[in-house]
C-alpha cells in the first residue's frame, strides 16, 4: 500500500485493490459505515460523516475498478432499507397478502373493519423491513461510536448481508415446501445453502443489489393487487350495489316471529343411526324437533364453502362469482327482504350480509378487529415459513367461538332452566354470540326475525357433550389412519353439545311463550366427509363421499305445528330463502334460482355443487337412497379394545416397562379447578421411532383407563399419539395423575416411562 501526498489536483490514487488513505496516514471509511452489494468495499467520507470524498477510483468487491464518488451515508442506507423492502415483500407480505385476500370471510369473522384491514396492510408492509433494516443500522452505528469507524462499517456490512441471507432462506423454505415433498432440517439445511449462497453473491456482483432494489415495487403491487382486485377488495372497498329493494308484505300479510338457526360443518349422516333415523338416544333435542316440524331430508347445500353457500341460501341464487359474503356484494338477501315488515335481530359469524339500516348493533359483539387479526397474521406466518407445515394454515382455522370474557359482556347469560347443562361452569368457553341470540328470543309489538348462524359443530373440535372445553396441539391432522377415527369422534362428541345449544334455544321458547307462534328454522350450510382418504370438503370428498358433504339437516316448524312430516322432496338450499319468505309472508322483490316448497316442487333429479362459483358439478341425486339406508356413513374402524374403558388399571394384569413416552401435556393435570370449563380430556405425546405402528397404547387417569388409541404412522410431529377421554368422571379437583400403558397379549399393560 502506498502513502503520502497526492498529484498537485489534489486526486488520490489508488493501485487494484488496495484501499486509499488520506494523507496523514489514516484509513477512510463511508460516512455511515455501510456497505451493499452496490457499493460495499468503497471509501468514503471520514468519520465527521461528511458526505464529501475525493472523486477516487474506487473498487467493487468484485475487484473491479471504477471512478466516481461513493455513496452518501443516507443513500447507502436508504439502498439497504430498499432492498430489505424487497425480500421482505417477497417473503411476508405477498403471502400474507395473498392468503387473507383469497378469505374476506377472515376480515369479516374477526369483526374487522376498513381501518383496520388497511392497517394491517401497512403492518404487513412496513413493519417487518423497518425493524430488520433498523437494527441492523442501529447497531451498526453503535459499534461505530464505541469501536471505532472501521470495526461500525464491518458490522454494519455484516449485519445487513446476514439479514439478506436469512430472508433469502425464509423464501427457500417457502418455495421448497410448494415445489417438493422435503420438510424438516433437511429443508432447513437446503434454505441455510440457498441463504448463503444468495449472501455470497450479493457481496460478489452488484447487479445483485441493483436487482433487489427493482424488486422493491413488489410490495407495492401486492399491495394495490389486494385492495382492488382481491375478494377481500369487497370488504376494504365496499361498494355499493343496487338491489331490488326491501320485500313487501306477501299475499297472506300475516308476519310471525321467525327463528333462524343456521349450523356450520353438519353432515345429516351425523345425526342418523343405523336405520336411517335421528339418534333420539344421542341426540334428544334434534329428536324433538323433527317429530314436531317438517323434516326435507332431501336437503343439500350447494358449495362446501361458507363464503359461496351461506350468501345462496339466503339469497337464492347459486353462486355465480367470487364474491366476499358482504351486503356490498349481495344487497339482495334475506335480511333486505325482511327489512321492511320486520326488525332484524342478527347475529353472523363470517358473513355481513345485513346491511347497518338493518343491524346498527352490528359491532357490538366485534370479535377483536386490529388485536386479533395481528394475532392471528402471526400464526399465519409462522406456520407459512415454518420448515415442517406441510402446507399453508387456512385462515378458517382461527374460527372459533369467542368467550364472555373476550367479548367482555357486563351481562350474565340466560338462566338455563335444564339442570343437568352445565352452564354456570362456561363462563369462559360459552359462545358469547348465542348467549346474545338467546336474550333476543321474547315477545315483541313488532314481528321480529331472530337470526343466529353458529360455528357448530365445525372443527375445530374443542368441546364434550356438556359443554366442558378442551384443548388440541396445533398441527394435529384430522386425516389418515388413526388420526380421521379421533376427528369423528370429536365431531360426534361437539355435535352432543350442539344438540344441547339446541335444547336450550327450544326450552327459550318454550318459557317465553314463542314456540306456538314462531316459525322455526333449523339447518347448515354444508357437512364434511370423514371418509377415509377423502376426509374434508374438496372435489374429492365430494366425489367419494357426497352423502356426507351435501346433505344436511333442514327442518322448519311452521306457527302452530305441534306434529312431525317428514318431506323427502327434491330440496336445494338456494330453496331456503323463498320458502321461509312464503311462509313469513314476505315477497321477494328478485328474480330466485329457488323455489318455495309451498308452491312447487322442484323436480327430482341431481344436485348441483359449486367448488367454484359459476362452475356447477352435478351430483347423482340417488345418493340419497345410500343415505337413508346407512351406505353413506363413513366406513372407520371401531374403537379399538372397548372392554377395557372405564376398567381400573389395579383390576388388570401389569408386565414390565415397555419403554418410553412423552405426554405433550402432562402439565395440564397438575391442577383443575372444579368450575374451570376446562378439562384435558385429550392426551397427546410422542413415542419412541422403534414403537411399530398401530401399536395400541390405554391412558388411565387417577389408576381408571379412559381410552385405549393407536399409535400413527410418523409425520412431522414425530411418532404420535392421542386419546380422547370423553368420561369426565374420570377427573378430580386439584392434581391428577396420568400413566400411559401398552396393551400388550391378553390385555396386560406394561407401563411407559414419561
Amino acid at each position: 500500500m502506498t502513502s503520502g501526498a497526492g498529484p498537485a489536483d489534489g486526486a488520490t490514487t489508488k493501485l487494484a485493490g488496495t484501499a486509499t488513505e488520506p494523507a496523514a496516514g489514516t484509513a477512510t471509511e463511508p460516512a455511515d459505515g455501510t456497505a451493499t452489494g452496490s457499493d460495499a468495499g468503497t471509501a468514503t467520507a471520514s468519520d465527521a460523516g461528511t458526505a464529501s470524498e475525493p472523486a477516487a477510483a474506487t473498487a467493487t468487491d468484485g475487484g473491479a475498478s471504477q471512478a466516481g464518488r461513493a455513496p452518501s451515508y443516507r443513500r447507502t442506507e436508504l439502498r439497504a432499507l430498499v432492498e430489505v423492502v424487497a425480500l421482505c415483500g417477497l417473503v411476508i407480505t405477498q403471502p400474507l397478502l395473498d392468503i387473507t385476500g383469497k378469505s374476506p370471510d377472515f376480515f369479516l369473522f374477526h369483526g374487522a373493519g376498513r381501518a383496520d384491514i388497511l392497517s394491517l396492510v401497512a403492518v404487513y408492509t412496513l413493519v417487518p423491513p423497518l425493524v430488520l433494516w433498523g437494527v441492523g443500522a442501529l447497531l451498526g452505528l453503535l459499534v461505530r461510536r464505541v469501536a471505532g469507524a472501521v470495526p461500525g462499517r464491518a458490522v454494519r456490512t455484516a449485519l445487513h448481508t446476514a439479514t439478506l441471507g436469512l430472508l433469502l432462506a425464509a423464501l427457500a423454505i417457502q418455495v421448497g415446501k410448494q415445489m417438493s415433498g422435503v420438510r424438516g432440517l433437511p429443508l432447513v439445511l437446503i434454505a441455510v445453502v440457498v441463504g448463503a449462497g444468495g449472501a455470497y453473491l450479493y457481496r460478489r456482483w452488484q447487479v445483485t443489489g441493483q436487482v433487489l432494489r427493482v424488486a422493491a415495487v413488489g410490495p407495492l403491487v401486492f399491495v394495490l393487487l389486494f385492495v382492488f382486485a382481491s375478494p377481500a377488495s369487497a370488504v376494504v372497498l365496499p361498494g355499493e350495489r343496487s338491489g331490488a329493494g326491501k320485500g313487501g308484505a306477501g299475499a297472506a300479510n300475516v308476519h310471525p316471529p321467525v327463528v333462524m338457526l343456521i349450523l356450520d360443518e353438519f353432515p345429516l349422516v351425523s345425526l342418523l343411526d343405523a336405520n336411517g333415523a335421528i339418534d333420539a338416544h344421542r341426540y334428544p333435542n334434534f329428536a324433538r324437533l323433527a317429530g314436531e316440524s317438517t323434516w326435507y331430508r332431501n336437503a343439500t347445500g350447494v358449495s362446501g364453502y361458507t363464503p359461496y353457500a351461506l350468501p345462496a341460501m339466503l339469497t337464492g341464487r347459486y353462486p355465480a362469482e367470487k364474491q366476499a359474503p358482504h351486503h356490498s356484494r349481495y344487497p339482495d338477501n334475506l335480511f333486505t327482504a325482511f327489512g321492511g315488515p320486520y326488525e332484524i335481530q342478527a347475529q353472523e359469524s363470517i358473513t355481513q350480509l345485513c346491511p347497518p339500516s338493518e343491524c346498527p348493533d352490528r359491532n357490538s359483539s366485534a370479535r377483536g378487529g386490529l388485536p386479533t387479526l395481528l394475532r392471528e397474521s402471526a400464526t399465519l406466518l409462522e406456520q407459512i415459513v415454518s420448515p415442517t407445515e406441510v402446507g399453508q394454515r387456512d385462515p378458517e382455522d382461527s374460527y372459533r367461538e369467542v368467550t364472555q370474557r373476550e367479548v367482555g359482556a357486563d351481562g350474565k347469560p340466560v338462566a338455563p332452566t335444564d339442570p343437568q347443562f352445565r352452564w354456570g361452569a362456561l363462563d369462559e368457553n360459552q359462545p358469547a354470540r348465542f348467549v346474545d341470540f338467546l336474550d333476543t328470543l321474547r315477545p315483541a309489538d313488532r314481528p321480529t326475525l331472530h337470526f343466529l348462524h353458529l360455528l357448530l359443530p365445525h372443527s375445530p373440535w374443542n368441546y364434550l357433550p356438556s359443554g366442558i372445553r378442551y384443548e388440541s396441539p396445533d398441527g394435529m391432522p384430522n386425516d389418515g389412519r388413526g388420526w380421521v377415527e379421533l376427528a369423528h369422534r370429536r365431531h360426534l362428541l361437539q355435535l352432543e353439545y350442539t344438540d344441547r345449544l339446541l335444547g336450550e334455544t327450544l326450552r327459550r321458547l318454550d318459557s317465553t311463550g314463542l314456540y306456538d307462534d314462531a316459525l322455526l328454522v333449523l339447518t347448515a350450510d354444508h357437512g364434511v366427509s370423514f371418509t377415509p382418504g377423502a376426509q374434508g370438503r374438496g372435489l374429492g370428498a365430494v366425489t367419494r363421499a357426497p352423502g356426507e358433504v351435501l346433505w344436511v339437516p333442514m327442518f322448519i316448524k311452521q306457527p302452530g305445528q305441534r306434529a312431525g312430516a317428514v318431506d323427502d322432496r327434491n330440496w336445494e338450499h338456494v330453496d331456503l330463502l323463498p320458502t321461509v319468505a312464503d311462509l313469513a309472508g314476505v315477497e321477494v322483490p328478485w328474480h330466485t334460482d329457488g323455489v318455495s316448497a309451498l308452491r312447487t316442487t322442484r323436480a327430482p333429479g341431481d344436485k348441483h355443487y359449486h367448488d367454484q362459483p359459476g362452475d356447477p358439478l352435478m351430483v347423482p341425486g340417488g345418493t340419497f337412497a345410500d343415505l337413508l339406508s346407512g351406505r353413506a356413513r363413513p366406513v372407520l374402524p371401531p374403537q379399538p379394545r372397548p372392554e377395557l374403558i372405564g376398567r381400573s388399571v389395579a383390576d388388570l394384569p401389569t408386565g414390565p416397562p415397555a419403554g418410553s413416552v412423552t405426554v405433550r401435556n402432562r402439565t395440564d393435570f397438575d391442577q383443575i379447578e372444579q368450575a374451570g370449563g376446562r378439562l384435558p380430556a385429550l392426551v397427546y405425546g410422542t413415542v419412541p421411532n422403534s414403537v411399530r405402528n398401530g401399536t395400541l397404547l390405554a391412558v388411565a387417569v387417577n389408576g381408571r383407563i379412559g381410552a385405549v388409541a393407536p399409535v400413527v404412522s410418523p409425520d412431522p410431529g414425530g411418532q404420535r399419539f392421542a386419546a380422547l377421554l370423553p368420561d369426565e368422571s374420570l377427573f378430580r379437583p386439584g392434581r391428577n395423575e396420568v400413566q400411559v400403558y401398552q396393551v400388550a397379549e391378553g390385555s396386560v399393560l406394561r407401563p411407559l416411562r414419561d
